[in-house]
């Protein structure tokens, strides 16, 4: 196997970064491949996983209870820096990973395939896994039906971002949303206008699957975005953010008007009646908002507050709208970006890996995989940009920090 040549993390993190996949919900079209890997080739293990900055995070997984973890033992790390398939068939007899904590420890790994799941342009963004704690070999037609799946995977994400609209419900697609509302949202700023954004998830979504069938859960995804269309207004934007989350931005609607549509979009929902596997069934839907203000002046931060409100939904027992609280002004934590870093301190002897998440001359937003034992005062380098800076920590919460550089 060869190495990529000139390998370069920051062109890998912006295709990743492009298709604006990570922390999205769990979607069928995703889960359907690791099903189809682990009946496939036998095993009890399947994983489609997008490497950032610090973890390996799995859009699907089959066989594995957690949703991501540290990138720096993963064999899918090893991978993305390969031109072809990374094949282990016993991981005790390789001494790359003989001592490896996921071989030692959970999930006792001693079969691994890995199939770099590679954009157009080239760019390793993540892997498609086969894995097994029993040593096993695999043949050529195995690994040509891995390789088929990963350019499947592939091929998903490409026609999504090429999509303006969602196939199945008519709702903007992601990435459509995404430009449209930030177009949007510039308006608001330039001209001083009032706008807010509604995040809307479809409760206990799964179970309708299980219970009544794949179909029936697309008729409820169609059904309740033509729903909503019936109520919002034509300048309204409604996108299909995951697979049974939707987000909705609402130009010239201040915080009080757009929690009234919330309540509305809710109600209305929930009076929707659909023919079931044995008998009809509604579904109800929790609803986050976040209205546009001096802390809130850009997409991402606007569609976090209102992903914050819409688990506090959640929390209070769904089918009910939640407003985020006026937050106060967040200074300095500047663009978009997604770049590698490390945490570095203890005169330098000691450094976690990190995602930059935003960042400015004043500061940044860090993403970890766990914000204890982060000292409140340390250096954030980024290897990619010769960068390296003084912090201190303004804000901390459980897998986030924002800095601000001394």
């Amino acid at each position: 196997m060869l190495e990529i040549d000139q390998f370069n993390e920051q062109q890998r993190l912006d295709a990743l970064a492009r298709f604006d996949i990570l922390d999205t919900p769990e979607e069928e079209a995703f889960d359907r491949v690791t099903r189809l890997v682990s009946r496939i080739l036998n095993v009890p293990i399947a994983t489609v996983a997008f490497l950032d900055g610090h973890r390996q995070w799995f859009k699907a997984r089959r066989g594995i209870e957690t949703c991501e973890t540290a990138r720096g033992p993963a064999f899918c790390n090893l991978t993305i820096r390969e031109s072809a398939p990374l094949i282990v068939t016993d991981t005790l007899s390789d001494g790359r990973f003989a001592n490896n904590p996921f071989v030692t420890g959970p999930p006792y790994l001693r079969f691994y395939a890995g199939i770099p799941l590679r954009s157009a342009e080239g760019q390793n963004v993540g892997t498609l896994c086969a894995m097994s704690p029993e040593p096993r070999a695999i043949t050529a037609d195995e690994i040509a039906i891995l390789q088929d799946l990963a350019a499947m995977v592939m091929d998903t994400l490409e026609l999504r971002e090429l999509a303006s609209v969602d196939g199945l419900t008519g709702a903007l697609s992601r990435h459509a949303f995404r430009e449209m509302a930030t177009r949007e949202l510039s308006l608001a700023k330039r001209h001083g206008h009032e706008v807010s954004c509604l995040l809307f998830d479809l409760d206990h979504f799964k179970g309708i699957n299980d219970v009544h069938g794949h179909a029936a859960g697309d008729e409820v995804l169609a059904a309740s975005v033509a729903t909503c269309r019936r109520i919002l207004r034509e300048s309204d934007l409604i996108g299909r953010v995951g697979g049974e989350e939707f987000a909705v931005l609402l130009p010239y609607t201040g915080r009080q008007a757009a929690m009234n549509v919330a309540e509305k979009l809710r109600v209305t929902i929930a009076a929707q009646r659909f023919a079931g596997a044995e008998q009809p069934f509604s579904v109800t839907a929790s609803f986050g908002l976040a209205a546009f203000g001096p802390a809130l002046a850009d997409l991402d931060t606007m569609l976090q507050r209102a992903d914050q409100a819409l688990y506090a939904a959640k929390d209070q027992g769904r089918d009910r709208c939640v407003a985020a609280e006026a937050a106060e002004v967040e200074s300095g934590l500047g663009r978009r970006v997604l770049k590698a870093g490390q945490i570095v301190f203890n005169a330098g002897r000691s450094a976690i890996d990190c995602t930059v998440k935003r960042l400015s001359d004043q500061g940044a937003r860090l993403a970890v995989l766990s914000s204890a034992g982060v000292p409140d005062r340390f250096k954030l380098a980024i290897a990619a940009d010769g960068f390296s800076r003084t912090c201190e920590i303004a804000r901390k919460a459980e897998g986030e920090l924002d800095v601000r550089f001394a």
